[in-house]
C-alpha cells in the first residue's frame, strides 16, 4: 500500500531530489543495485537495505573517509531495530566482519591486533575482513575497476563476501566507520521465496565465488558443505579475467593473513592444522555436530564419509572446531559440549596422539 503512486508522492515532498527506477521483472537484489549504480552520476555510491533508518549525520563520515582514500570501501556500524516493535538498539563498535568455512557470514570480536592499531582510538575506522553487504559507500570509478556485482549471482547472497574477498585482493580496505550509524530491521525470516529454492541460489552464488577468488582454500568449502560441488554455477570466464588482472597484488591467503585470520597467527578463526573425520573404530560411528547450535552435546552417528555435520578442524590451539564452537568438556565422563571458543585452553585443549 506504500508503493508505486504512494511512494511517488512521498519523495516529491523530500528536499533532496529522489529518483524511483523500476525492475521490468524481479531481478533480485543483485541485479537491481546494479541497474541503480549505472544510473548513478555521483562520485560515491552508497548502497542501503530497504528496511533501513539512517541516522543524523551518518554519511559524512563515509564520505570523509572515501576522500582520504579512495579505495576505502567504507560501512556504518549496523544498528538493530526489532521486527517486532521498531525498538532501535545501538549496534557495537567491537565486533567486525568473518566468515566461516560454509560461506557464511558471521560477526566476531574486533580483535586486539586491530586495537593495538588504531592505538585504542574507538574513532578511528575497523579494518573488517567482510561485511554483512546490505548497507555501505564506495567510489563509483574503483566500483567500476573491480568489476561492481557478479551479475552471474542470483537474488542474494554470497554476494557480499565475493565483494569483501574482492576488495581486498585487488589493492582496497574494507572498513566499518564508527561514526556513521545506520539502522537495519532484522527480520527473523525471509518473507519471499528464491526461485529455484534458497540453497540452490545461495550454493550457485557460492560456487561462483569459491571458483574465482578463493584459490586453493576453496576445498574447505566443499569438503564441509557436501553436494555443492554438484549445482551447476554458469559460466565465470568474466570474473576469472578480472581476477587474473589484479592477480599481480594479492591473492587470497595474503588476505587471510594481512586480517589475521590464517595460521600462525595466535587465535586465527580460519587456522585448520587438519579437516578431520573422528571415527569410532570399533562401531564405526563419526562425531556429528547433528546441526546443534551453542551449548548443545555433540552427537554420534553412522560415517557417511560426505564431510558436512562430520567435518571437525583441528587447530594449532590444539581446539576441535565445528565453524565457530569447539567442542569442550569439564568432566572426566563428559557430556563433549559445543561451546564458543575461548582460546584459553583448559576444557578446549586436546592432544592428537599421531602414533
Amino acid at each position: 500500500e506504500f508503493l508505486k503512486a504512494s511512494l511517488e508522492n512521498y519523495v516529491k515532498k523530500l528536499e533532496v531530489s529522489i529518483k524511483i527506477l523500476r525492475m521490468e521483472q524481479r531481478s533480485g537484489l543483485i541485479r537491481a543495485r546494479l541497474r541503480g549504480a549505472a544510473a548513478s552520476t555521483g562520485q560515491v555510491i552508497t548502497f542501503l537495505d530497504a528496511h533501513c533508518e539512517c541516522t543524523l549525520g551518518w554519511l559524512e563520515p563515509l564520505l570523509a573517509r572515501i576522500k582520504e582514500d579512495r579505495k576505502a570501501v567504507v560501512c556504518p556500524i549496523i544498528d538493530v531495530i526489532s521486527d517486532d516493535t521498531f525498538e532501535y538498539m545501538a549496534g557495537s563498535d567491537m565486533t567486525y566482519g568473518g566468515f566461516n568455512w560454509k560461506l557464511n557470514f558471521r560477526w566476531y570480536p574486533v580483535p586486539q591486533r586491530e586495537m593495538d592499531r588504531r592505538k585504542g582510538d574507538r574513532t578511528l575506522p575497523v579494518r573488517t575482513p567482510t561485511m554483512a553487504g546490505g548497507l555501505f559507500s564506495i567510489d563509483r570509478s574503483y566500483f567500476e575497476e573491480i568489476g561492481t556485482y557478479d551479475a552471474g549471482m542470483d537474488i542474494w547472497g554470497g554476494e557480499n563476501l565475493e565483494m569483501s574477498f574482492r576488495i581486498w585482493q585487488c589493492g582496497g580496505s574494507l572498513e566499518i566507520v564508527t561514526c556513521s550509524h545506520v539502522g537495519h530491521v532484522f527480520r527473523k525470516a525471509t518473507p519471499y521465496t528464491f526461485p529455484g529454492g534458497t540453497g540452490h541460489v545461495i550454493n550457485k552464488n557460492n560456487r561462483r565465488l569459491a571458483e574465482v577468488w578463493m584459490d586453493e582454500f576453496k576445498d574447505f568449502f566443499y569438503i564441509i558443505s557436501p553436494g555443492v560441488e554438484e549445482v551447476d554455477y554458469g559460466d565465470v570466464s568474466i570474473r576469472n579475467a578480472l581476477q587474473g588482472i589484479w592477480r599481480q597484488l594479492q591473492d587470497f591467503p595474503w588476505m587471510l593473513m594481512f586480517n589475521g585470520l590464517l595460521s600462525p597467527i595466535p587465535g586465527g578463526i580460519f587456522s585448520p592444522l587438519f579437516l578431520l573425520q573422528i571415527r569410532n573404530v570399533e562401531t564405526n560411528q563419526c562425531l556429528d555436530n547433528m546441526g546443534r547450535k551453542e551449548n548443545e552435546k555433540v552427537g554420534f552417528f553412522n560415517c557417511h564419509g560426505m564431510g558436512g555435520n562430520q567435518v571437525f578442524s583441528y587447530t594449532a590451539e590444539k581446539e576441535i572446531r565445528t565453524d565457530d564452537l569447539c567442542l569442550d568438556v569439564s568432566r572426566l565422563n563428559g557430556p563433549v559440549l559445543m561451546l564458543k571458543c575461548h582460546h584459553l585452553r583448559g576444557n578446549q585443549l586436546w592432544e592428537y596422539d599421531a602414533e
